[in-house]
């Protein structure tokens, strides 16, 4: 059985937040040389980064369209390039989506999780 549309945005939504805060717990205590020495870290990140992406995807159009100013598309883009081409993926991207960017869509998500949902 399917969800609302409005459920499964929701649910969508607080996968996005959710994986965000992984990837930032997963880098908190490294710094750039300890990310790029560690393939489990990156692996981790990669995954977070990929499911992030993932779910932007699945959520409905009005959603996004709803909100222009969160960067839908790259957040698509990152997870293809992450799936279908991860033998060219740049650590040093890794590294900055997961300390800059990923914090930053959290702050932009956390408003539109509902309350009932948030973390």
């Amino acid at each position: 059985m399917s969800l609302p549309p409005a459920e499964r945005d929701a649910a969508l939504l607080l996968d996005m937040l959710t994986w965000a805060g992984q990837a930032a717990d997963f880098v908190r205590d490294l710094d750039e040389a300890s990310f790029r020495a560690s393939k489990l870290h990156q692996a981790a990140v990669t995954r977070c980064i990929a499911v992030v992406g993932e779910a932007a995807g699945r959520l409905s159009r009005p959603l996004r369209e709803a909100h222009p100013d969160i960067p839908w598309a790259l957040m698509i883009g990152m997870r293809n390039k992450l799936i279908h081409d991860y033998g060219d993926v740049a650590i040093d991207i890794l590294w900055q989506v997961a300390r800059e960017e990923l914090p930053r869509l959290a702050l932009w998500l956390r408003p539109l999780v509902p309350p009932d949902n948030a973390l």
